[in-house]
Formats: structure tokens, sequence, C-alpha cells
């Protein structure tokens, strides 16, 4: 408690009277204490589609008068910026070599394109071309979505017995699952395929429901089948 007393500055109505402050009024008064910004400024909005959608509801209007928090140095407006993207690179990404993690990203998406022109370049009529997708964007979208998992296995011990209890999973894990799939699926070590060929050859496996990380998704959800029968040790 005189820790708290000393560290946060704040509470000492409570030491005085020697009463223990809740955990949460704590972090909420050290938050207040040191933020660099009073609580009444709002978050930066920075990427093109959300502008567009606050000018075009109207709400920019109610937005003219109101102090906003300074945007952080890794935030862009530019079109080209995609998060996904970001965080797959950040995954891909080891020891800290950001630049090779970039260039390793963007021989893949290179790589997507080539072997889709070529698809393109050799297809016979114009239906076959119109199903060709060339953008290397919208078929990493494509695979990530396809490699989500809608349920995870967590180890929960009853009676000095562990079981693997199925639980829905979150949007935010259900993607860096996904995604490490990917990364783990392009790292496998074969000495004539690269990184950037084999991780390029699974993402257009898994736009189209095949590959090896669609088989873990449905790997996954098999075993969540098989263990339904504890799904109620999760509440109990």
């Amino acid at each position: 408690m005189m820790l708290g007393y000393r560290y946060l500055g704040v509470g000492a109505s409570w030491c005085r009277l020697g009463l223990s402050p809740d955990k949460n009024q704590v972090s909420n008064v050290f938050l207040r204490a040191y933020s660099q910004y009073p609580p009444h400024f709002v978050k930066p909005i920075y990427q093109p589609a959300q502008l567009n959608e606050l000018i075009e509801t109207g709400e920019s209007k109610n937005l003219e008068f109101t102090p906003i928090k300074a945007a952080y140095t890794n935030h862009t407006s530019s079109i080209f910026h995609d998060p996904t993207v970001v965080k797959f690179t950040n995954y891909v990404m080891k020891t800290g070599r950001r630049a090779l993690a970039r260039e390793l990203v963007e021989k893949t998406f290179e790589e997507l394109k080539r072997i889709q022109l070529q698809k393109w370049n050799e297809a016979v009529s114009e239906e076959e071309k119109e199903n060709i997708e060339c953008n290397p964007l919208t078929i990493f979208h494509q695979a990530v979505e396809n490699g989500r998992p809608l349920l995870m296995l967590i180890p929960i011990k009853r009676g000095g017995i562990t079981y693997q209890v199925p639980v829905p999973i979150t949007e935010k894990r259900s993607y860096f699952v996904s995604m490490r799939w990917f990364v783990h699926a392009g790292r496998e070590k074969e000495r004539t395929v690269h990184f950037p060929e084999r991780l390029a050859r699974e993402l257009l496996a898994a736009a189209k429901n095949e590959g090896r990380v669609v088989k873990q998704k449905h790997d996954l959800h098999r075993q969540c089948e098989a263990n339904r029968a504890y799904a109620h040790y999760r509440w109990s």
C-alpha cells in the first residue's frame, strides 16, 4: 500500500484512512495521473475509408471543435496501407529484422502476381480470364479468411485429468492463428523451394479452400467436434 502511495502519488485518502483501494480504481487513477492527454481527448482517425465514412454520415461536423490526440508514428493515411499485411509482416519477422520480413512478403506477392498473370495469359476464353484473380492482396485476404478457425481447444484440469475443451475463438485470435499457420507452412524446409514461393502456393491453395492450412483448420474443427462432450467443463 505504501508503494502505491509513493509511486502513484494518488490514493492518499485511502492510505490515511487505512483502506485498500480497488485494483481497477488504482489503474484508472494511474492512467489519469500520468496520461499525456486529458480524458476528453479522442483517438485520431487516420484511415481514408473511415474519414470518408464520417464525411458521408455527417459525423465529421461533431468533431470540428473536439480535441484529438496526436497520431502514432506508425499511423499512415496512405491508400496502400493494409493493417492485415502489416500484422502478417510482423509474424514473419524474426529477431527484429523488419526489412527482411517486408522483402519476403513483397516477394511473395510478386510470386502470386506472376503465377496468376501466367494463368491469365494462357487462358483461352474471356470467361476464364474473368475468373482469374490477379490482385495479390485480394488473394491474401481471401486465403486468411478461409484459414480462420471457428473453435479452439483449451486445456482444463478437472480431478487430476486435463481435458481439451472446445471453446469459441475470438476474431483477433482467429486471424492470428490463420496467419501463423501460413508462416509455418512457408517455413517448411525444402532446399529447392524458397519461403516466398512456398508461401505463395499456400496462399493460392487456401484461396480455393485447399492446401495445408485449410486442412489444419478442418482437423482442429474435427477435434473440437470429438471433444464436445467436455464442453461443459468450460463453465464448471
